[in-house]
């Protein structure tokens, strides 16, 4: 382990860091809130730091292998996360614990969404664009970015590519070179961004919440400036620039690029993770609307209310953003538990969503579908396909690997939570949405995580970044093996 090299890479990205505490600052002026002389400290107290750290080996110039790449991602994200903190920390007007300013911080970057905030309506500009910067940056990962554009870190950025990008498939790269890989995705990224802001301006934001909702919504993160997300807005136009990019940030930006390239639409189509992700949104919509407008026990909602409701929370909630236009959680019958469940599957893979991603579970049903057939015919060999390509078995394993893990993970975070005193669909909802990267869950923890105890939000914060860096990045770091020469 190049523990020297390590230094200094996490050393550059902690001072690039500190830069995008500087935007809070133009904010925050602007608005005239006092909170910004916390971003001041910060950016001050980061950059040090990074220098602190990074002058002792700034010359410590090696290629990266694999094992470094995944040492510095899951360095960087507990590091990030403990120093995003520091504002909302050190806000006067917050007055936040350590426990909840690292809870916000963290699930500000893994693009979760849960927070422990309370009355956001009052709460400083400054902080409230923070909030969202952190989602943004978040969303496609800070090292992606770091290796699209800081050649000055004089490392292999595959390996630090392949540990942080989401997704069962890491090593398809969209151009020759993996800087102009991550670049291209970043010009994708904020191409979105940019659209998203003028149409939500277009619809009725002014110009700081269209900023700050595009922010959010490009990242899949599922903040908001107001209490009542964007159903405080309550604009049928605005929900439905929300459910346009929300779709489009689910889907693999690798597919955007190659139909973008290409000028074809027939990409999209063609590609079998994105018909199974459109397919799974239309029917849980076809299962909301019908249930949702006969059992609901608001005698005054109408069937187009209904209609543009469950259009807005079934994409919101299975893409993993966590907008709300209205409280889910009080939906009747099964519908909050459904939505929940489709968090679980989340977008497509390379893409922002959270979840264990619509291709994992596309090769789960397949494989399940061919062990069936194999009962009827023992003697028949059947290769499982994607976009009418077979697939290496040992991609198969991997799936049910990850699923098995998951699944294992899941119960013991849940447990863990419920033996701090957490009612049960409580808890489920809990770890479901911070696990999957959601947000919102059910219970005392549908609106804000605030009521948690420290214990419970400490292990939340694990499970939102164990969900970011889909658990096998952390708990190889963790094994034996890991640590051998």
């Amino acid at each position: 382990m190049q523990f020297f090299v390590i230094q200094r890479v996490i050393s550059l990205l902690l001072i690039v860091f500190s830069l995008t505490l500087l935007p809070p600052v133009w904010v925050g002026w602007y608005y005239q809130d006092p909170d910004f002389l916390s971003f001041v400290e910060g950016f001050f107290f980061i950059a040090i730091t990074g220098f602190i750290f990074w002058f002792p080996v700034r010359h410590r110039k090696k290629e990266l292998r694999l094992k470094d790449g995944f040492l510095i991602v899951v360095l960087f994200w507990l590091v990030l996360g403990l120093c995003g903190a520091i504002p909302f920390y050190m806000s006067e007007t917050m007055s936040l614990s350590l426990t909840d300013s690292v809870f916000e911080s963290i699930s500000g970057l893994t693009t979760t969404g849960a927070t422990v905030l309370t009355s956001l309506d009052s709460t400083p500009k400054s902080i409230l664009f923070y909030r969202q910067e952190l989602q943004w940056l978040g969303g496609m990962g800070i090292i992606v970015l770091a290796v699209a554009i800081l050649p000055m870190l004089g490392v292999g950025g595959m390996q630090l590519y392949r540990a942080e990008t989401p997704g069962p498939i890491k090593d398809s790269k969209l151009t020759p070179r993996i800087k102009e890989t991550a670049k291209l995705l970043w010009y994708i990224y904020l191409v979105l961004t940019i659209s998203c802001t003028v149409m939500y301006y277009i619809a009725g934001m002014d110009w700081f919440d269209a900023i700050c909702h595009a922010f959010s919504t490009v990242a899949i993160g599922g903040f908001s400036t107001h209490n009542s997300s964007i159903g405080n807005f309550d604009s049928a136009y605005i929900e439905a620039v929300a459910v346009v990019f929300m779709l489009l940030a689910g889907v693999n930006f690798g597919l955007h690029f190659t139909a973008w390239r290409n000028l074809n639409l027939k990409t999209y189509i063609q590609d079998s993770e994105f018909n199974a992700y459109i397919g799974i949104l239309i029917i849980l919509i076809l299962i909301s609307i019908p249930y949702l407008y006969v059992s609901s026990p608001n005698t005054a909602l109408t069937i187009s209310d209904a209609v543009r409701d469950s259009i807005f929370q079934v994409v919101s909630i299975s893409t993993t953003t966590g907008f709300t236009t209205t409280d889910y959680s009080q939906w009747p019958g099964f519908l909050p538990v459904l939505l929940i469940f489709s968090s679980f599957i989340g977008g497509c893979a390379g893409s922002t969503a959270g979840g264990m991603k619509v291709i994992r579970f596309l090769l789960l049903f397949k494989q399940g579908s061919r062990e069936i057939y194999r009962l009827i015919h023992p003697r028949a060999k059947i290769s499982i396909k994607i976009n009418r390509k077979p697939l290496p078995e040992n991609v198969v394993q991997g799936v049910w690997g990850f699923f098995a893990v998951y699944v294992v993970l899941f119960t013991i975070f849940m447990l863990l939570v419920m033996m701090s005193g957490v009612d049960q669909e409580t808890a489920f909802s809990a770890v479901a949405a911070t696990l999957n990267n959601l947000g919102p869950g059910l219970g005392d923890v549908a609106q804000n995580f605030q009521s948690m105890n420290d214990f419970v939000k400490w292990l939340l914060c694990l499970a939102m970044l164990m969900g970011r860096l889909e658990i096998f990045t952390l708990l190889v770091i963790l094994t034996p093996a890991f640590w051998r020469k």
